[in-house]
């Protein structure tokens, strides 16, 4: 104890300056940091106080925060993750819509040099008499304002295609989305929701393809219209561009289209019934579908009257109203003209880029006899003779077509069977054979003989399988004898009678083999009747025409057709003998039931092998007429011969064509050539032999006989006994001859041959 008094009562030095200032200054355990350098008492505290040192330490479990706490914490957190997302992805997408924007523009003209097209060329034909007779292109009537048209005309468009027209951009949101709902609901395209600026720019200057890089280009040109044009102005630029159907561009176009008025005339009902053409312009156009026309305009008058564009009362009594009077479309044959005329127009005026107006030769009082003689006689017949189709073309000695019917039925068949098709003409082939024949020397009255013929295996027959023995060849010509136009052929040279009908006008190859003779190679009926017009004008070229004007809309001549020049292409003595000819063939041959009383008329009937076809051609000084029946798929017909059926066509088109018509005689048909002429005496000539070829030799290596002689004309008042048949194997069958001579016999012993 002393010891330790001592000590703690031992001697304390005095501490001065900073030492004296830390001498009292001491830590305690709280301002000792946390895992320090002091941790082992605190290890030795916890030792002393377990029984056991291997004993695990307990941990404190730890104090739980509160629940309000960490959801308000969670919830800021998800908010602000949202929200940077979202900013994110807007960000991209604008990104992508400006890229999408920019895309679209480069694939579309520069907006700046972007401008209202015209409108596309309407091609008008019209008639000798100034009627107009079809129309080719687009029917685009005049442009017509809005203060020209009733008010309810453009409110009903408004009201059934684009309601917020005058409170969208160009582009309507709300309407798209409405759309988009319905079209889901109804889980297909139901409703679309273009704007009328937006169908506007696609009429302009887009396709009709269903694209959605079309439809991008339509609301990019759109807001480019919105922003250069007043409402009123894209209103009015919409009626005078809008399809109608029908080839009906425009509400003027439409209406004069359908209903036989102006626009500006147009009632409530026809406001309605044009405004619901726009949806499908094909499938409801009146003319074709009344019904779904009638339908669809009642949908507009309800919508006009919810709009409040017109009262219950006015939707209920156009609804009913049975004054509307669509005009009906007419297919009618003259649409064959004017296809015609589109194929020749590139020709007269090359590439068309404004609206003309055709001026032609056609009539259309002769276009609709013409037509009516073709429907009804394959009406009456087509059935018993296996005749589906017809042709008729009809011209004058000039070359100018005043009829043409191109087939029964231009809306089921376009196919232009008197210009496009070619078909063998049969026997309506042989004037060229005989004018061959005559400007070599031979003469209506030489005579040749009718008998079996073999070349190389080759027999050709008549008609009646019957042979006649020694005939003038006028005789031959009417009965059309296919011997004696073989013989001719031979003699003459195949080669100079292709010659002589390119020289007339034919215009198609022709084989110069031994069977041209009998028409084998094919033609078109327009080259064929044209090629006969030099005998009815006195032997002067023709080239069938049909345009004789060609004028712009504002009056600017671009075509007038000179008249041909005028070539001799067969000298008139010759033109005297073929129709001396011909003309026997309507009073006792083939087509003596052509004659047409008060009028003098010539021409030859023809029908190729095994019947395909049937033809007829026959003229006057007025008018020069062909006629072909057949099929199109070349199958023959049961028998119909060119002196049945065609002739029957031929005859009353003729008929009506010449009524009123001062009667005029074919040219230099009384040259000393009258029929009496047949029955006088003439110095025979005998024909040529004909030696059977070879087995071995082919047709084609045939040489031709040398000319014979021309058979002298005979002297008045010489007598020369008929003919007589050949000497062919017996027929049991035959009868006497008719007291009227060898013409009367051949009328009672053929009937329609050829």
């Amino acid at each position: 104890m002393a010891w330790g008094r001592k000590k703690s009562g031992a001697r304390k030095e005095p501490l001065f300056g900073l030492p004296a200032a830390l001498a009292d200054l001491r830590l305690s355990p709280e301002d000792r940091i946390p895992g320090g350098g002091d941790d082992k008492p605190k290890k030795s505290k916890r030792k002393s106080e377990g029984s056991d040192d291997d004993k695990p330490r307990e941990r404190k479990a730890p104090v739980p925060r509160s629940g309000s706490k960490r959801r308000s914490k969670s919830r800021g957190f998800g908010i602000g993750r949202l929200f940077y997302w979202t900013a994110v992805l807007g960000l991209w997408a604008g990104i992508a819509v400006i890229g999408v924007v920019i895309w679209v523009g480069a694939h579309l003209p520069p907006i700046q040099s972007l401008e209202i097209p015209k409108r596309p060329p309407t091609i008008q034909i019209v008639g000798i008499d100034g009627s107009v007779l079809a129309q080719r292109g687009e029917m685009a009537g005049a442009n017509v304002s809005l203060k020209d048209l009733p008010p309810y005309l453009p409110k009903a468009f408004i009201a059934i295609e684009d309601r917020r027209f005058y409170s969208h951009f160009g582009v309507d949101p709300i309407g798209i989305g409405r759309a988009l709902v319905t079209n889901i609901m109804h889980r297909g395209v139901s409703q679309g929701g273009s704007t009328l600026t937006q169908q506007l720019a696609k009429n302009l200057f887009l396709t009709q393809e269903r694209t959605m890089a079309r439809k991008l280009q339509e609301a990019e040109l759109a807001l480019w219209l919105e922003r250069k044009h007043s409402k009123n102005e894209i209103l009015e630029l919409y009626l005078n561009r809008v399809y109608f159907g029908s080839g009906a561009y425009g509400v003027e176009a439409a209406a004069q289209k359908y209903f036989g008025k102006p626009a500006r005339n147009v009632t409530v009902a026809e406001a309605a019934m044009l405004a619901g053409l726009v949806k499908s312009p094909s499938r409801l156009a009146p003319n074709r579908n009344p019904e779904g026309a009638e339908q669809r305009a009642q949908v507009v008058l309800a919508a006009m009257a919810d709009a409040k564009f017109i009262t219950e009362a006015q939707a209920k009594a156009s609804i009913g109203a049975p004054s509307i009077n669509v005009k009906p479309a007419g297919a009618g044959t003259v649409n064959y003209v004017a296809d015609w005329i589109g194929e020749v127009l590139d020709d007269l005026v090359g590439q068309i880029d404004q609206s003309i107006t055709v001026e032609t030769t056609i009539d259309p009082k002769l276009q609709s006899v013409a037509e009516a003689a073709i429907i009804d006689e394959l009406a009456a017949k087509s059935v018993k003779f296996n005749v589906s189709q017809g042709a008729l073309v009809a011209m004058t000695p000039d070359g100018a077509v005043r009829a043409m019917v191109g087939g029964r039925n231009y809306s089921e068949s376009q196919y232009n069977r008197a210009v496009t098709a070619k078909r063998q003409p049969g026997s309506s082939f042989k004037p060229f054979v005989y004018l061959t024949a005559v400007e070599a020397g031979l003469t209506p009255d030489t005579i040749r003989t009718d008998a079996p013929l073999d070349i190389k295996g080759w027999k050709p027959e008549n008609y009646s399988h019957e042979y006649f023995g020694s005939v003038t060849l006028t005789q031959a010509l009417a009965m059309s004898l296919n011997t004696v136009a073989v013989r001719l052929g031979l003699e003459v040279g195949a080669k100079n009678v292709v010659r002589t009908a390119h020289r007339l006008g034919i215009a198609s190859k022709l084989e110069a083999n031994t069977s041209i003779a009998l028409g084998t190679s094919e033609v078109s009926v327009i080259e064929l009747v044209g090629a006969y017009a030099p005998f009815a004008n006195g032997g002067l070229a023709v080239s069938p025409h049909v345009v004789t004007r060609i004028k712009t809309a504002e009056g600017k001549v671009l075509y007038n057709r000179q008249p041909d020049e005028r070539n001799q292409v067969i000298e008139p003595r010759y033109v005297a003998m073929m129709n001396t000819m011909m003309r026997e063939t309507l009073i006792s041959g083939t087509a003596r039931k052509a004659e047409i009383p008060g009028w003098m008329a010539a021409g030859k009937t023809g029908t190729s092998q095994d019947y395909r076809d049937a033809w007829f051609i026959g003229y006057t000084a007025n008018l020069v007429t062909g006629v072909w029946l057949g099929n199109d798929d070349n199958s023959p017909t049961k028998k119909a011969t060119g002196g049945g059926l065609p002739v029957e066509v031929w005859s009353r088109f003729m008929k009506a064509a010449h009524q009123g018509v001062p009667v005029a005689s074919l040219p230099n048909s009384q040259g000393g050539w009258a029929l009496s002429n047949l029955m006088q005496t003439s110095s025979q000539v005998s024909a040529p032999s004909y030696p059977t070829q070879p087995p071995q030799m082919q047709p084609s290596q045939l040489q031709a006989p040398p000319m014979m002689p021309p058979s002298p004309i005979p002297s008045a008042g010489a007598y020369r006994p008929p003919p007589t048949r050949a000497s062919a194997p017996p027929n049991p069958n035959a009868r006497p001859e008719s007291s009227a001579g060898l013409d009367g016999w051949l009328v009672d012993r053929l009937f329609g041959g050829r």
